[in-house]
């Protein structure tokens, strides 16, 4: 889709949202500049406004790990949430004192928790209390270099409020030049 974008020369306001695969890193480093003021959603990234206690101490322990194993060299996109809910669930594990699902699900719902994804707060419905879901664009990315995307400046968090570390820039073409 980025590639197309580019190919035939797109003149758009604002793209795209909700593209899958754009976490990637091995997807960013092939697309590199092409992704300049892309807006896309995202779960995590190394913003200043994400940093959580211990979750820089898990990327590195995930990070060292996989880059062994030869895949996702950021971890940024799953691992932090992946662990967090397992912190929600041991919380809720201690908590209740039980395995049952029905008593795990009504703590879950009726309390907060600390984890290295920052507090969590589930609604009655089970969402989110308060929507976690960044919308984030690509700025200034030069090159295939992977490094670029340990930068907050890269990749800019646009909302929601609580976790914004930079401004959208508009239209999508000021952030292309």
């Amino acid at each position: 889709m980025v590639r197309a974008i580019d190919e035939v020369g797109l003149k758009v306001k604002m793209c795209c949202g909700g593209m899958v695969g754009l976490q990637s890193a091995a997807l960013k480093t092939q697309l590199n500049a092409l992704l300049n003021g892309m807006v896309n959603y995202d779960f995590w990234l190394p913003a200043p406004t994400m940093q959580f206690p211990g979750v820089m101490d898990l990327l590195k322990k995930y990070q060292a790990r996989a880059g062994a194993e030869g895949v996702d060299p950021l971890g940024y996109y799953m691992p932090p949430f992946a662990y967090a809910y397992l912190q929600v669930l041991g919380d809720a594990v201690e908590g209740t004192k039980s395995l049952d699902q029905e008593k795990l699900a009504a703590y879950i719902r009726s309390h907060s928790f600390k984890t290295v994804a920052g507090d969590i707060k589930f609604g009655e419905n089970g969402e989110w209390a308060e929507p976690r879901m960044l919308q984030v664009q690509f700025q200034h990315v030069h090159g295939n270099g992977l490094d670029q995307f340990k930068n907050p400046a890269t990749q800019v968090i646009v909302a929601p409020p609580a976790y914004v570390s930079g401004k959208v820039i508009y239209p999508m073409a000021e952030a292309r030049k």
